[in-house]
């Protein structure tokens, strides 16, 4: 039989090892689940004749080693930091590897010499990065190929809570890591084109200029600059693009409030509070406050933010019990990130029986026969419940695909690589369809840049 290693059992793993399940008989898999856990490893492969689940930690050399030249491809759900020794180990043993997390620079370095073996070495080929660069990719070599020229490239995703679960005042719950969403947008400013000029937001104004999107069945959302869009001009091909611009979606509303957390300081990840497991929430809120010896901590916040009492940011801050003095931190030598990623949890934990939704947008500016023209692609994937969630769906199904295309020599192309070949995502795209998940395209009176759109 045919050997899948999968190292890591996350949540996006659940719906890749069903694939590779399904499969098993007529592709002629044996699939080996390795965890740190085994335990999660044993829940994912449950009683199926052909998976096996073993104890995988990465930092024992030689037990990895043994496993990966054991088998015939790898792919690593670690997290991103960890992909390197894996990559390393299946350039030793020559074995092919994907991954769904960004190419970091010393996968990168890797490239010459996966070439040289003829490896292939698919990173980013999840939902973002992943399906974000194949349907991108898809509409942008089509335009190209009726002689076409890009003029404009904005590109949206989220991760969000399916509307019938829908609860809170925030019209959010944490889907994914939460920590990413408390720092979202640290570690460097967002950088975008927008008409020919060159646009910079720092941090501190990163949440307020929010741009608006509707989509078709789904309604209004809100979209934050992610970091560096630039990059995507090299990656893409876009030259000559006037505009290029990536963000996150969230429901309107929600940067609006994120960004008081972000003026307080709660969100800095950089320092430690001492006694911080000792700290009540209310504590916590009023460490940001000045002193008084009369104004409650309610006060002092609505004054400090300038908050009427009879606004919808006030009710939001206080559904998350944040001035409650009887709810402790408990966490020791806490950052401000890590106490409010604590406090948010409480509120936007999944309940049982949550839906996730993810939601992504592409918006294609070009320009053809003397004629500027547009064309918006949709996306929209609900997840079943909290073990095949769309995140899982989304993440798990393209590099699972993906994977078996190169196992059966369908993808070929050796090298450290990301999925913006014909050869990758056609296929790919093709059979995501299948398991409903359909980017809706439709023309449109091309309207640039939208300056109306940006607060």
């Amino acid at each position: 039989m045919r050997k899948i290693l999968v190292i890591g059992a996350g949540k996006s793993t659940a719906v890749l090892i069903k694939y590779f399940q399904d499969k098993s008989i007529t592709e002629n898999l044996h699939i080996t689940i390795g965890d740190i856990s085994v335990d999660n490893a044993k829940r994912l492969a449950g009683d199926h004749s052909n998976t096996e689940a073993i104890t995988l930690d990465i930092f024992n050399q030689e037990l990895r080693e043994q496993v990966i030249k054991n088998t015939d491809i790898v792919v690593s759900m670690l997290p991103a930091r960890f992909h390197i020794e894996v990559a390393k180990d299946c350039l030793k043993f020559d074995k092919c590897m994907v991954t769904a997390s960004y190419v970091s620079p010393e996968m990168k370095e890797l490239d010459a010499e996966a070439r040289k073996k003829g490896l292939v070495f698919m990173n980013e080929i999840g939902v973002d990065p992943g399906i974000d660069h194949m349907s991108a990719m898809q509409v942008i070599d089509r335009i190209r190929s009726k002689g076409g020229k890009l003029i404009l490239f904005e590109s949206f995703t989220g991760g969000l809570i399916a509307p019938e679960n829908d609860t809170n005042l925030w019209n959010y719950k944490f889907t994914w890591n939460p920590r990413n969403v408390v720092i979202a947008g640290q570690g460097g400013a967002a950088e975008f084109l927008q008409e020919g000029a060159y646009k910079y937001i720092p941090y501190h104004k990163l949440f307020r200029r929010t741009e608006f999107l509707e989509i078709d069945d789904h309604g209004r959302f809100e979209a934050y600059a992610n970091r560096n869009s630039l990059k995507y001009q090299e990656i893409y091909g876009l030259d000559d693009v006037l505009t290029l611009y990536r963000g996150t979606i969230r429901r309107v509303g929600f940067s609006k409030a994120w960004n008081t957390f972000v003026q307080l300081g709660m969100t800095a990840d950089d320092y430690t509070i001492a006694n911080s497991e000792n700290m009540s929430y209310r504590d916590f809120t009023n460490l940001f406050l000045a002193y008084s010896p009369s104004d409650s901590v309610e006060l002092k916040l609505r004054h400090y933010l300038k908050i009427d009492q009879d606004d919808i940011m006030w009710d939001k801050l206080q559904e998350l019990d944040i001035f409650n003095p009887n709810k402790k931190v408990g966490i020791p030598n806490a950052t401000p990130a890590q106490i409010l990623q604590k406090i948010l949890m409480d509120s936007w934990t999944l309940d049982d029986g949550d839906k996730d939704m993810i939601v992504m947008y592409h918006k294609f500016g070009y320009e053809l026969n003397g004629e500027r023209k547009q064309i918006d692609a949709t996306m929209v994937s609900i997840g079943e419940n909290q073990t095949y969630t769309a995140m899982a769906r989304t993440v798990g199904l393209p590099v699972a695909m993906a994977t078996l295309r190169i196992l059966n020599k369908q993808i070929t192309s050796p090298g450290v690589q990301i999925p913006i070949k014909e050869e990758v995502y056609a296929p790919i795209l093709a059979e995501l369809e299948e398991y409903g998940i359909v980017f809706k395209e439709k023309e449109c009176e091309y309207l640039g840049y939208n300056p109306d759109g940006v607060k």
